[in-house]
């Protein structure tokens, strides 16, 4: 696990350089990705990052397109912020060597042992991000007064 996790981390390093980003601006969009529409605090909890960070973030991704805000229709002092740069061509040009070469690895496997995969996969996600929370929380404790 940790080697995947170490060429994970790499893959994502070289993604990030490739289309011009900091690792930290990719990983954020990486996040916005999976959870979708979310708010700046929701972004900063998620990443370590503090709130003056995550908002020069948030500038940068939409200077460039990758993200827009949007008011909450629910609550008028919040603002959403929604990833925009799924459908660049940038960046699907940039995952489909990865995309054909996951692919033709699922296509090696049952349906059952697929099944079998992908429950593992969501339990070790649920594992990693109560262990990010963790890492997260100790660190601020650490840095507070």
């Amino acid at each position: 696990m940790r080697g995947l996790g170490t060429r994970t981390v790499l893959y994502q390093q070289g993604v990030a350089s490739t289309l011009g980003l900091y690792n930290q601006d990719y990983l954020s969009v990486d996040i916005l990705r999976e959870k979708g529409p979310i708010t700046a605090g929701e972004l900063s909890k998620l990443t370590g990052l503090a709130t003056g960070s995550t908002t020069a973030l948030i500038d940068r991704l939409e200077k460039i397109g990758y993200v827009r805000r949007q008011n909450d229709p629910h609550d008028r002092r919040k603002v959403i912020i929604v990833p925009e740069y799924e459908h660049k061509a940038e960046v699907s040009h940039t995952y489909h060597s990865l995309h054909t070469a996951m692919l033709e690895l699922a296509s090696s496997y049952t349906d059952e042992e697929l099944a079998l995969i992908t429950n593992f996969l969501g339990k070790a996600n649920i594992v990693l991000e109560e262990q990010i929370y963790h890492l997260n929380a100790a660190s601020q404790s650490k840095t507070s007064p």
